[in-house]
């Protein structure tokens, strides 16, 4: 059997609504600081010195040896792009910031993708269908509904626009553990999946790509890159499930 979901009590989550706000402002930040030239190691020193200004840790920051407190994925790069102070960033950039933290015990992830300066229309057009497949992915995130229901709610919209969903990597639950039970695939898998209840606080974070959904993992044992080397997008949000629907965590 596997392990058990843990639904979590209101102060429990007014826990992870505070460490998720931290994560909501980091990524804000970032968005608006994040320019031509600037390093991928600049940004990781900023949301580092975020977190630790509203008494949180990086979540990410030695958990299974990654170096970094942020995941940051240019263009072809889908997720757990490691900082880096050579790397600069260049006008037309897709680039991906996930970004994590603890705080008095409880985790909040996010992720949004931003592009830098003159983004051609396919990349735009991508970011739009990612971020739409999330909000897609958290309506049907109620009570009653199976995760699968979750899954197929992003994976008929992004295919819907000719782009591909990643299937090596998926969402997560959150909560006192970075990563719990249940897996959130961003496509649907047969047999019956995890039934939502309240109280269920959910990792939900399409990975879309605008070619295969097929990817590879670099040398370096962390970074994720699609395997034709066209664009990749990734948008996250924590979620509370809820007797009133839904509720973002992530949201400033």
């Amino acid at each position: 059997m596997g392990e058990a979901i843990v639904l979590k009590s209101r102060r429990e989550i007014d826990l992870m609504r505070d460490a998720n706000r931290i994560v909501a402002e980091t990524l804000v930040l970032l968005e608006d600081k994040i320019a031509v030239v600037m390093t991928t190691a600049e940004l990781d020193s900023l949301a580092e010195k975020n977190a630790g200004a509203n008494g949180a840790r990086p979540a990410f920051k030695g958990y299974r040896g990654f170096p970094g407190s942020l995941c940051v994925s240019i263009n072809k790069q889908v997720v757990h792009g490691i900082p880096d102070r050579n790397v600069r960033l260049r006008d037309g950039d897709l680039v991906s910031i996930d970004f994590g933290v603890e705080y008095k015990g409880y985790f909040g992830d996010s992720a949004i993708t931003v592009a830098v300066g003159n983004a051609d229309a396919e990349s735009r057009n991508l970011l739009a269908i990612t971020r739409e497949s999330l909000a897609r992915g958290i309506a049907a995130a109620v009570i009653g509904n199976r995760v699968n229901d979750i899954s197929r709610a992003v994976q008929v919209h992004v295919e819907a626009h000719g782009f591909s969903v990643v299937r090596q990597f998926v969402g997560h639950g959150i909560g006192a553990s970075l990563h719990e039970p249940p897996e959130i695939p961003n496509y649907q898998r047969s047999g019956r999946t995890p039934k939502l209840m309240d109280g269920m606080t959910l990792a939900i974070e399409p990975m879309v790509n605008a070619g295969t959904h097929e990817v590879r993992v670099m040398r370096d044992g962390w970074t994720v890159e699609t395997a034709d080397g066209r664009p990749s997008a990734h948008f996250e949000h924590t979620v509370v499930v809820t007797d009133n629907g839904p509720e973002i965590l992530s949201r400033v």
